[in-house]
């Protein structure tokens, strides 16, 4: 790492692992709760719950009230229905309410909200008031030290990288030892590698201090990345919740598989248990006979087969992306190209090749579930 003038700066990498010390973390939870702005529902009915511990990601698009829910769950905003429960205690319900600063909850938001006119370990002791002055300052360099910052004490907030400011957000989120860690998309104002890289050394301290952590992403590949349980959100709704395998592999509808990854889209018609498609027959256990379906195909469910095993595609795109090919081939039947991922050799534009796809990898939903938003 180097600073503005292109000296290295030493004490980048984050701290040794093992050293950030064991929370005591608490059960987090919803019952029953909604939210409405005027005439608008913001959250409709939501109850689940996080055991101490559990490292969850509220997942969906922009809107679908993923931070609404983690600002309830702060005490930021107040529910309309419901209750929220820390180790079983009623933190926010119709006849009680425990503020923000006396829930025991640790915050890291989208653009760190650090105090400009703080230095670094300033930011990071605020809010130990209990403790003396040399003690809160020995807490929060040790923070500081475990992830990596111990050097930039004295600095201030502009003067640090976007990665370094969420890394002081995260040392400060942690110093208090809260039962519940409450984070709003935090790695997204980082570029991609900066980004994967915090994102691991994050986890890696989550799970260090057995927190209970709760975190809110739009990017699906983050929350299988990071999360013991994924609770995917639609329209302010839980659409489907359980583990990254859960969510991937049986998505409850056409959506939530679209949400997870690229997909082709065949639509069929039940015949004798199976559906017929230019790709080939795949059957279709649990749809009645005549049944309208949309066959959902990944990318990565076809492969290279030989002559006698694979039907005939035209390559109209390969394009190498470094450990993947990713090749648009045109089957006969078929009005739109397919879309395929290879890894290894793959065939060149304009050349013709055989696929197989793996049945076992084709999902089948309702067609009328195509225009689910």
């Amino acid at each position: 790492m180097q600073d503005r003038g292109g000296n290295f700066i030493p004490g980048q990498r984050w701290g040794e692992r093992g050293t950030a010390g064991a929370m005591i973390a608490g059960k987090l939870t919803f019952e029953s709760v909604s939210l409405s702005i005027g005439s608008v529902e913001i959250l409709k009915d939501l109850s689940f719950e996080l055991q101490a511990g559990e490292i969850a990601c509220l997942l969906g698009q922009s809107g679908c009230g993923k931070t609404s829910l983690l600002r309830i769950a702060a005490g930021i905003q107040r529910p309309s229905l419901g209750r929220v429960l820390i180790d079983d205690e009623v933190v926010d319900g119709p006849s009680s309410f425990v503020p923000p600063e006396r829930r025991n909850v640790g915050l890291v938001f989208q653009d760190s909200a650090l105090f400009p006119h703080l230095s670094v370990i300033e930011n990071v002791s605020f809010g130990l008031n209990a403790l003396s002055r040399q003690e809160a300052e020995r807490v929060a360099r040790h923070a500081l030290d475990r992830v990596g910052l111990a050097s930039f004490c004295n600095s201030y907030p502009n003067s640090l990288s976007g990665g370094e400011q969420q890394r002081v957000a995260l040392a400060r989120a942690i110093v208090p030892r809260p039962q519940v860690m409450l984070m709003d998309e935090p790695f997204s104002g980082l570029d991609q590698r900066l980004r994967e890289s915090v994102r691991e050394e994050t986890l890696a301290l989550l799970k260090e201090t057995r927190a209970t952590c709760m975190l809110v992403t739009h990017d699906p590949v983050e929350a299988m990345d990071m999360a013991d349980r994924i609770f995917l959100m639609r329209r302010g709704r839980l659409v489907q919740s359980g583990s990254s395998d859960e969510l991937f592999n049986h998505p409850v509808d056409l959506e939530v598989a679209r949400f997870f990854s690229d997909v082709n889209e065949i639509a069929g018609v039940v015949r004798s248990g199976g559906v017929e498609t230019p790709l080939g027959t795949f059957p279709t256990p649990g749809f009645p006979e005549r049944a309208e379906i949309m066959l959902v195909i990944r990318p990565q469910a076809i492969r290279l087969a030989r002559v006698q095993e694979g039907i005939e595609g035209y390559v109209r795109e390969s394009r190498f992306l470094g450990d993947k090919t990713r090749c648009l081939v045109q089957f006969e039947g078929l009005d739109d190209p397919v879309e395929i991922l290879l890894t290894g050799k793959a065939p060149q534009k304009g050349e013709t090749a055989y696929f197989q796809v793996d049945p076992e990898l084709v999902l089948a939903f309702n067609k009328s579930e195509r225009d689910i938003i």
